[in-house]
Order: C-alpha cells, then structure tokens, then sequence
C-alpha cells in the first residue's frame, strides 16, 4: 500500500520579488527522508522557507495533509510541521530541559502550563535525539554538536509529521554530523516521521534518503530514487565540475588526479586497487588499469576517477595493443591486486614493463608466487607510497639538473 502524501506541491514558485524556482510539483509521502541537493543560490532555503510559509508563494499552492497551506491557523500548522532553520539559537539562562520544553507551546494553551503529558514527550524527545545527559546543562555551555541535537529535541517536542530542517550538519564535527544523520534517519523508520531536509553533501544523501530533489538554474531538475537519480551525469551536470566523479555504485565522489605528474599503469582486482587508485589521484597521476571485472569495487572506483580502462569493451585479446600503447605512456607499472583468470596476461605486461624501462612496484599480498627481477616489493600501501614519493623526487631532481645543464 502506498504512503500518504503529506506535503504537495503544484507549480510552486518560490522567491522574494522574483521566482528563484519556478514549477516546483512534489508529493512527499510519509515517513520518508527527502534530500534536496543543489549549488549554492539555487534556492534550497528559499523552497524550504516557502513550504514552512516563513515566507508567502510566489504562485502556485502547497497543501499538507490534503489541506491548503494558507489555511492552517499558526498553532495548528506547529503541531503537523517543525522546522530547523540554520540560525544558531542559545538563550542564556535556559537549561537544555527548559529549551527542549519550549517545543511544547502549540499545545501548552495560553498560559503555557505544562501537565503530566507534556513531561513526558520532552523526556522522549531528548532520549530520540540521545541527548538525555544533558538535560541538566545550559544551553549556552554547548558544544555545537550538542547544541543541534538540542534543537532537534526542541523540534520533535512539537510533535510533528513533518519536519524541514536547512544544513542540519552545517558546522558539526564527523562525529556529530553522522549522529545527526542517524538520529534522524531513525526518525524516519521508527516513528513515520517525514524529514525534509537542504543539504551539500551528495555522499550523505545518497545513503539516507528516500527521494531527493535536485534544484538548478531556476527549476527541479530531477525528484526521485538516489539510485536512480544520482547518476555520474547528472552530479557533475548539477555541481559543475569536471575533475571529480560520482558513483552511485559507492554513493560517494572520488576526486580524480589532474595528471601532472604523469600516468601509471595499475593492475588490479578483487578490490584491491581502490586505495592504490585514490593515492596515485592524489598525487596527481591519471590512471590506466587492467579491466578489473564487472561489479568488482576496482572497476566502480577507477570509473569514478577517470581512470583509462583497458579491455572494457574490447576484451583482453583486441587490447594487447592498447596495452603496449599504454605503457609507453606511463611512468610506473604498480600490481596492486591478481585475477587469476587474467594472470598470464598480467605476467606479459610485467614483462613489457620492465623491458620498457619502467619501475615496477608491487604490494607485496598480491604476489602469489616468485617475483620477477626487477619487480621492486612494496610491503603495505604507506611502503607504496614511501616508493612512488622517492621515485618522484628523483625525477624532479633530474628535472632540475636538466634545466640546469641548459643554462
């Protein structure tokens, strides 16, 4: 059975004097985490700000819980929808039980008498948000960690069916960001809370999220699955860049190397090429490799990095001389990791290597069995990159002897 929308919106434009979004159509079911990712500017806090009604419509209408925006009287509105803007918020002089409390006021009546009840869910909300131990402190004695699961306490004090919250980790620790995360994921699952939520990091939301929405250049560009909608394509369409790449297969980008020092052949397989393929971005090495095989963690990485993969779509046996192409093309040979199916055609590229003239380095658990002269072991990756370091500075050091000998 399909959830129920809880919030909708149709030909939403959304803006001050004029419309940064324009069109926005979105259903949003209950109990799911949605994302809305985009570029600075592109008006994440501004939809935000229009669906809680900080801020009136442009054109169009939103609806929450089938019911016209517009018409919910404020203290109604409270008690179906909490909203986390990024503002920080420390009064002084309020413990964190007394702020937490706060959330109560769409149902404490004028006076804000507090009964039974109402003690009762801000205790359960500081022990959703695991922020049961700092009941007692002030508020103004928190770190920002602590302050925001205080605030999300505050928020679900309310007792709300949908909350909004604007760069919820904006400013966190690692340590506090993936708590926040957690929490609210948990949220979602456990209670059938519906979490909206602005956000730049893609490798986040692709992990949680339900649905994300991506805003650009004055519209929505895509809603929907992650795994459908966070394609490589359209991460580096939706950010602009070109010297990085998304996969969904890993949920994460990986930042690929300009090439100014150079190329490097790796062979590898069994995910044993990933971390190799990452240091040699890092130091500024494009990439060439040995098809690792489909669906292994090598070939999703080396994707993402840009890597020059041989054999993909040609097969081994019309690569052979895309192979011999490709060494002459690079400065090192690295064997980060074995296929036995491919082994014999990894012992001739060695052999071509090392007849090339190139340094070969090889982690020494990917060698199962005696290793050809010239083949240089390394013992674990900080050893590789201990080579690939020293072989670097003697090029920069011949470099400059060239250079001077020219002078």
């Amino acid at each position: 059975m399909n959830a129920a929308s809880v919030l909708k919106s149709e030909n939403l434009d959304v803006g001050y004097k004029t419309a940064i979004l324009s069109q926005v159509n979105l259903d949003i079911k209950a109990g799911q985490f949605i994302s809305i990712l985009g570029p600075n500017g592109a008006g994440k806090t501004t939809l935000l700000r229009t669906l809680s009604r900080h801020i009136a419509a442009l054109a169009g209408l939103v609806q929450v819980e089938g019911g016209p925006l517009s018409d919910y009287p404020a203290l109604s509105l409270a008690k179906i929808m909490a909203v986390v803007l990024t503002e920080k918020a420390a009064p002084p002089l309020l413990s964190v039980w007394e702020y937490a409390a706060l959330g109560r006021y769409p149902h404490s009546g004028f006076l804000g008498k507090l009964t039974g009840h109402d003690f009762e869910v801000v205790a359960s909300a500081l022990t959703s948000v695991k922020a049961d131990d700092l009941a007692g402190r002030m508020v103004d004695q928190l770190s920002d960690g602590e302050m925001q699961k205080v605030v999300l306490a505050r928020a679900l004090a309310q007792e709300p069916k949908i909350m909004l919250l604007d760069e919820p980790t904006a400013h966190l620790d690692l340590k506090h960001r993936v708590e926040v995360m957690s929490i609210l994921r948990g949220l979602c699952r456990d209670q059938g809370l519906t979490v909206l939520a602005a956000l730049h990091d893609v490798d986040v939301a692709a992990k949680v999220s339900d649905q994300v929405i991506l805003v650009k250049e004055g519209r929505v560009s895509a809603f929907g699955r992650p795994e459908e909608v966070l394609t490589s394509e359209m991460v580096a369409e939706l950010y602009d860049f070109n010297e990085a790449g998304f996969s969904r297969h890993l949920g994460g980008i990986e930042i690929q190397g300009d090439g100014r020092s150079g190329r490097a052949f790796v062979i590898a397989g069994q995910g044993r090429g990933a971390l190799v393929y990452r240091l040699l971005a890092k130091k500024g090495f494009f990439i060439t490799t040995l098809f690792p095989g489909q669906g292994d963690l090598d070939h999703y990485v080396a994707q993402a990095l840009g890597a020059r993969i041989l054999g993909e779509s040609t097969g081994l046996a019309e690569s052979s001389a895309l192979i011999a192409e490709a060494l002459a093309d690079c400065l090192f040979l690295i064997i980060s990791g074995t296929n036995p199916a491919k082994r014999e055609w990894e012992a001739a590229i060695i052999r071509q290597a090392l007849a090339k003239g190139l340094k070969v380095l090889a982690l020494s658990e990917a060698q199962n069995g005696a290793v050809p002269d010239g083949v240089r072991l390394c013992p674990d990756l900080p050893g590789l990159t201990g080579m690939l370091d020293e072989y670097m500075e003697r090029g920069r050091g011949t470099d400059k002897n060239r250079e001077a000998n020219h002078d």
